[in-house]
């Protein structure tokens, strides 16, 4: 086992960031009348994110992080 000290706030080792500006990124320049109807886009764009392996690759490759077993 190898321990890797990590400072204790980096995003750019967190891909869940990566996720949460890419949704941000497509709700920029939408207007919602409600947080029923904002709360519903943003379920429906992060359902659509889990159907895109090649998106969630690429946001795990830019951590620069290895997920594979030594």
């Amino acid at each position: 086992m190898t321990v890797c000290q990590l400072p204790p706030y980096a995003a750019e080792f967190n891909p869940v960031e990566g996720v949460w500006s890419h949704l941000k990124r497509s709700l920029a320049n939408l207007t919602k009348h409600s947080l029923d109807q904002l709360t519903a886009l943003a379920k429906t764009r992060l359902k659509r994110m889990q159907y895109r392996p090649s998106l969630i690759d690429c946001l795990i490759a830019k951590t620069g992080l290895d997920f594979q077993p030594p």
